[in-house]
Protein backbone atom coordinates (compact mmCIF):
# COMPACT_ATOMS: atom_id res chain seq x y z
CA UNK A 1 0.00 0.00 0.00
CA UNK A 2 2.94 2.39 1.00
CA UNK A 3 4.46 1.49 -2.21
CA UNK A 4 1.63 2.12 -4.28
CA UNK A 5 0.83 5.20 -3.05
CA UNK A 6 4.76 6.74 -3.41
CA UNK A 7 4.01 5.55 -7.03
CA UNK A 8 1.04 7.60 -6.83
CA UNK A 9 2.28 10.87 -5.40
CA UNK A 10 5.30 10.49 -7.60
CA UNK A 11 3.18 10.46 -10.76
CA UNK A 12 0.91 13.70 -9.47
CA UNK A 13 4.64 15.56 -8.91
CA UNK A 14 5.58 14.57 -12.00
CA UNK A 15 2.50 15.91 -13.77
CA UNK A 16 2.55 19.11 -11.53
CA UNK A 17 6.18 19.78 -12.18
CA UNK A 18 5.35 19.50 -16.58
CA UNK A 19 2.46 21.64 -15.59
CA UNK A 20 4.70 24.32 -14.11
CA UNK A 21 7.38 23.96 -16.86
CA UNK A 22 4.55 24.26 -19.66
CA UNK A 23 2.68 27.35 -17.92
CA UNK A 24 6.63 28.76 -17.54
CA UNK A 25 7.19 28.19 -21.36
CA UNK A 26 4.11 29.73 -21.94
CA UNK A 27 4.35 32.92 -20.18
CA UNK A 28 8.21 32.99 -21.76
CA UNK A 29 6.73 32.67 -25.30
CA UNK A 30 4.16 35.25 -24.85
CA UNK A 31 6.58 38.27 -23.15
CA UNK A 32 8.50 37.01 -26.30
CA UNK A 33 6.27 37.88 -28.33
CA UNK A 34 4.74 41.17 -26.90
CA UNK A 35 8.50 42.28 -26.63
CA UNK A 36 8.82 42.40 -30.15
CA UNK A 37 5.83 43.62 -30.92
CA UNK A 38 6.33 46.48 -28.59
CA UNK A 39 9.79 47.07 -30.28
CA UNK A 40 7.88 47.53 -33.80
CA UNK A 41 5.40 49.38 -32.22
CA UNK A 42 7.40 51.48 -30.40
CA UNK A 43 8.21 55.29 -30.83
CA UNK A 44 11.82 55.29 -33.44
CA UNK A 45 13.84 57.45 -32.10
CA UNK A 46 16.18 59.50 -34.19
CA UNK A 47 18.56 61.92 -33.86
CA UNK A 48 18.87 64.82 -35.77
CA UNK A 49 20.60 68.44 -36.20
CA UNK A 50 17.89 71.52 -35.52
CA UNK A 51 18.02 72.88 -38.76
CA UNK A 52 16.79 71.67 -41.14
CA UNK A 53 16.97 68.03 -39.90
CA UNK A 54 14.68 68.43 -36.81
CA UNK A 55 12.43 70.09 -38.97
CA UNK A 56 11.78 67.78 -41.98
CA UNK A 57 11.33 65.05 -39.16
CA UNK A 58 8.64 67.09 -37.25
CA UNK A 59 7.03 67.77 -41.07
CA UNK A 60 6.73 63.69 -41.24
CA UNK A 61 5.58 63.76 -37.92
CA UNK A 62 2.79 66.35 -38.32
CA UNK A 63 1.40 65.11 -41.96
CA UNK A 64 2.99 62.08 -42.73
CA UNK A 65 3.61 59.78 -39.95
CA UNK A 66 0.22 59.07 -38.44
CA UNK A 67 -1.47 57.63 -41.93
CA UNK A 68 1.74 55.35 -42.40
CA UNK A 69 1.68 54.41 -39.06
CA UNK A 70 4.93 55.36 -37.63
CA UNK A 71 5.52 57.13 -34.29
CA UNK A 72 8.69 59.06 -34.31
CA UNK A 73 10.41 60.44 -31.08
CA UNK A 74 13.01 63.20 -32.25
CA UNK A 75 15.78 64.20 -29.71
CA UNK A 76 17.87 67.36 -31.54
CA UNK A 77 21.85 67.30 -31.02
CA UNK A 78 23.95 70.63 -32.00
CA UNK A 79 27.33 69.01 -32.73
CA UNK A 80 28.26 66.22 -34.99
CA UNK A 81 29.83 64.37 -32.40
CA UNK A 82 27.32 63.14 -30.13
CA UNK A 83 24.72 61.68 -32.47
CA UNK A 84 26.60 59.24 -33.79
CA UNK A 85 27.69 58.10 -30.08
CA UNK A 86 24.12 57.98 -29.12
CA UNK A 87 23.36 55.33 -32.08
CA UNK A 88 26.08 53.23 -31.75
CA UNK A 89 25.32 52.89 -27.64
CA UNK A 90 21.91 52.18 -28.60
CA UNK A 91 19.99 55.34 -26.98
CA UNK A 92 18.70 55.97 -30.54
CA UNK A 93 17.35 54.03 -33.29
CA UNK A 94 18.80 56.42 -35.74
CA UNK A 95 20.42 59.56 -36.85
CA UNK A 96 19.73 61.96 -39.64
CA UNK A 97 22.82 64.87 -39.64
CA UNK A 98 25.81 63.76 -41.72
CA UNK A 99 27.23 62.63 -45.14
CA UNK A 100 28.45 59.70 -46.28
CA UNK A 101 32.18 61.20 -46.33
CA UNK A 102 31.65 62.52 -43.08
CA UNK A 103 30.45 58.74 -41.73
CA UNK A 104 33.18 57.45 -43.38
CA UNK A 105 35.57 59.73 -41.80
CA UNK A 106 34.17 59.15 -38.41
CA UNK A 107 34.40 55.34 -38.61
CA UNK A 108 38.12 55.78 -39.60
CA UNK A 109 38.76 57.53 -36.35
CA UNK A 110 36.28 54.94 -34.14
CA UNK A 111 36.11 51.30 -35.46
CA UNK A 112 33.15 50.87 -33.37
CA UNK A 113 31.60 52.38 -35.84
CA UNK A 114 31.73 49.98 -38.37
CA UNK A 115 28.30 48.47 -38.09
CA UNK A 116 26.78 51.92 -38.90
CA UNK A 117 25.07 52.25 -42.56
CA UNK A 118 23.98 55.06 -44.34
CA UNK A 119 20.65 54.68 -46.45
CA UNK A 120 19.71 56.60 -49.16
CA UNK A 121 20.40 60.37 -49.84
CA UNK A 122 17.74 62.94 -48.12
CA UNK A 123 18.86 66.49 -49.32
CA UNK A 124 21.85 68.78 -49.81
CA UNK A 125 22.91 71.84 -47.69
CA UNK A 126 25.47 73.35 -49.48
CA UNK A 127 28.67 74.82 -47.92
CA UNK A 128 28.81 78.38 -48.44
CA UNK A 129 31.90 81.19 -48.19
CA UNK A 130 29.99 84.15 -46.13
CA UNK A 131 31.58 87.39 -45.11
CA UNK A 132 30.69 90.90 -43.22
CA UNK A 133 33.25 92.62 -45.08
CA UNK A 134 33.46 91.50 -48.47
CA UNK A 135 30.23 91.45 -51.08
CA UNK A 136 32.36 89.49 -53.68
CA UNK A 137 34.44 86.77 -53.60
CA UNK A 138 36.72 88.74 -55.81
CA UNK A 139 37.17 91.63 -53.01
CA UNK A 140 39.05 88.96 -50.62
CA UNK A 141 42.51 90.26 -50.02
CA UNK A 142 46.09 88.77 -49.85
CA UNK A 143 46.61 87.45 -46.66
CA UNK A 144 42.97 87.23 -45.62
CA UNK A 145 41.74 84.85 -42.66
CA UNK A 146 39.37 81.98 -43.73
CA UNK A 147 37.48 79.67 -40.55
CA UNK A 148 36.73 76.25 -41.65
CA UNK A 149 35.26 73.24 -39.91
CA UNK A 150 37.48 71.34 -37.94
CA UNK A 151 36.24 68.08 -38.60
CA UNK A 152 38.16 66.52 -41.26
CA UNK A 153 35.47 65.45 -43.93
CA UNK A 154 34.32 69.11 -43.98
CA UNK A 155 37.68 70.85 -43.55
CA UNK A 156 38.32 69.26 -46.80
CA UNK A 157 35.09 69.92 -48.37
CA UNK A 158 35.50 74.01 -47.22
CA UNK A 159 38.79 73.94 -49.11
CA UNK A 160 37.05 72.19 -52.38
CA UNK A 161 34.76 74.99 -52.76
CA UNK A 162 37.74 77.42 -51.66
CA UNK A 163 39.12 75.67 -54.59
CA UNK A 164 35.48 76.46 -57.03
CA UNK A 165 35.61 79.67 -56.06
CA UNK A 166 39.50 80.16 -57.38
CA UNK A 167 40.82 80.96 -54.19
CA UNK A 168 43.61 78.39 -54.01
CA UNK A 169 44.03 74.74 -56.03
CA UNK A 170 44.60 71.13 -54.09
CA UNK A 171 47.27 68.71 -55.40
CA UNK A 172 45.95 65.81 -57.65
CA UNK A 173 46.36 63.59 -55.75
CA UNK A 174 45.29 65.20 -52.11
CA UNK A 175 43.31 62.62 -49.75
CA UNK A 176 39.58 62.21 -49.21
CA UNK A 177 40.37 64.23 -45.70
CA UNK A 178 42.99 67.00 -47.56
CA UNK A 179 43.90 69.81 -45.37
CA UNK A 180 45.60 73.14 -46.01
CA UNK A 181 49.16 71.33 -45.96
CA UNK A 182 46.86 69.49 -49.17
CA UNK A 183 47.43 72.54 -51.33
CA UNK A 184 48.94 73.14 -54.64
CA UNK A 185 48.98 76.68 -54.44
CA UNK A 186 47.76 79.26 -52.34
CA UNK A 187 48.21 82.41 -54.23
CA UNK A 188 46.75 84.51 -52.05
CA UNK A 189 48.45 83.33 -48.71
CA UNK A 190 45.33 82.75 -46.91
CA UNK A 191 45.64 82.01 -43.46
CA UNK A 192 43.53 79.24 -42.09
CA UNK A 193 41.90 78.84 -38.75
CA UNK A 194 39.57 75.67 -37.95
CA UNK A 195 36.91 75.71 -34.82
CA UNK A 196 33.92 73.59 -34.40
CA UNK A 197 31.22 73.98 -37.48
CA UNK A 198 28.37 74.90 -34.86
CA UNK A 199 30.29 78.20 -33.94
CA UNK A 200 31.59 79.43 -37.49
CA UNK A 201 28.84 81.80 -37.83
CA UNK A 202 30.59 83.00 -34.98
CA UNK A 203 33.64 83.81 -36.75
CA UNK A 204 32.35 86.60 -39.45
CA UNK A 205 32.43 89.69 -36.76
CA UNK A 206 36.50 88.24 -36.79
CA UNK A 207 37.36 87.20 -40.18
CA UNK A 208 37.67 87.95 -43.68
CA UNK A 209 35.54 85.18 -44.76
CA UNK A 210 33.94 81.69 -43.37
CA UNK A 211 33.18 78.35 -44.79
CA UNK A 212 30.13 77.53 -43.21
CA UNK A 213 27.91 74.33 -43.49
CA UNK A 214 24.42 74.95 -44.62
CA UNK A 215 22.67 74.48 -41.21
CA UNK A 216 24.29 76.24 -39.01
CA UNK A 217 24.28 78.86 -41.43
CA UNK A 218 20.48 78.94 -41.37
CA UNK A 219 20.63 78.69 -37.71
CA UNK A 220 21.98 81.86 -37.93
CA UNK A 221 19.71 83.49 -39.97
CA UNK A 222 21.80 83.02 -43.09
CA UNK A 223 19.80 82.52 -46.27
CA UNK A 224 22.26 80.48 -48.13
CA UNK A 225 20.75 80.73 -51.67
CA UNK A 226 21.26 84.48 -51.25
CA UNK A 227 24.20 85.55 -48.59
CA UNK A 228 27.07 83.30 -49.58
CA UNK A 229 29.90 84.95 -52.09
CA UNK A 230 30.18 81.04 -53.03
CA UNK A 231 27.93 78.15 -52.69
CA UNK A 232 28.72 74.92 -53.24
CA UNK A 233 27.23 73.47 -56.31
CA UNK A 234 24.85 70.22 -55.95
CA UNK A 235 25.78 68.81 -59.43
CA UNK A 236 27.38 65.65 -59.04
CA UNK A 237 28.11 66.37 -55.13
CA UNK A 238 28.20 63.16 -52.49
CA UNK A 239 27.86 65.05 -49.69
CA UNK A 240 23.92 64.88 -49.18
CA UNK A 241 22.51 64.58 -45.90
CA UNK A 242 20.89 60.97 -45.05
CA UNK A 243 19.74 58.73 -41.96
CA UNK A 244 22.16 56.09 -40.47
CA UNK A 245 21.50 53.25 -38.91
CA UNK A 246 22.90 50.08 -36.89
CA UNK A 247 23.35 47.38 -40.07
CA UNK A 248 20.55 45.33 -37.44
CA UNK A 249 18.10 48.13 -37.85
CA UNK A 250 18.21 48.19 -41.79
CA UNK A 251 15.15 46.05 -42.09
CA UNK A 252 13.30 47.77 -38.98
CA UNK A 253 9.82 48.07 -40.51
CA UNK A 254 9.63 51.95 -38.83
CA UNK A 255 13.31 52.58 -40.38
CA UNK A 256 11.41 51.50 -43.63
CA UNK A 257 8.51 53.28 -42.58
CA UNK A 258 10.60 56.83 -42.01
CA UNK A 259 12.90 56.21 -45.03
CA UNK A 260 9.48 55.81 -47.03
CA UNK A 261 8.27 59.52 -46.27
CA UNK A 262 11.79 60.96 -46.33
CA UNK A 263 11.48 60.16 -49.76
CA UNK A 264 8.05 61.24 -50.30
CA UNK A 265 6.58 64.02 -53.24
CA UNK A 266 5.51 65.49 -49.74
CA UNK A 267 8.87 65.98 -48.03
CA UNK A 268 10.67 67.29 -51.48
CA UNK A 269 7.74 70.07 -51.83
CA UNK A 270 8.44 70.64 -48.32
CA UNK A 271 11.82 71.14 -48.62
CA UNK A 272 11.52 73.36 -51.79
CA UNK A 273 9.24 75.49 -50.78
CA UNK A 274 10.73 76.03 -46.74
CA UNK A 275 13.95 76.56 -47.71
CA UNK A 276 13.99 78.24 -51.33
CA UNK A 277 17.45 76.74 -52.49
CA UNK A 278 18.96 76.91 -49.22
CA UNK A 279 18.59 73.45 -48.63
CA UNK A 280 18.11 70.95 -51.83
CA UNK A 281 15.99 67.65 -52.20
CA UNK A 282 18.44 64.74 -53.32
CA UNK A 283 15.58 62.32 -54.43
Amino acid sequence: MHVRLRALLALVAAALLGLGLTACGSDDEGSADSGAKADTNAPLKVGASPVPHAEILDFVQKNLAEKAGLKLEVKTYDDYIQPNVALEEGQLDANYFQTVPYLDAQKEDNPDYDDLVALKPVHLEPLGIYSKKFQDIAQVPSGATVTLSNDPANEARGLKLLQQAGLVKLKADAPANATPRDLESNPKDLKFQTIAPANLPRTLDDTDISVINGNYAIEADLTPAKDALVLESPKDNPNANLVVVQKDKQSDPRVQKLEELLHSPEVKKFIEDKYQGSVIPSF
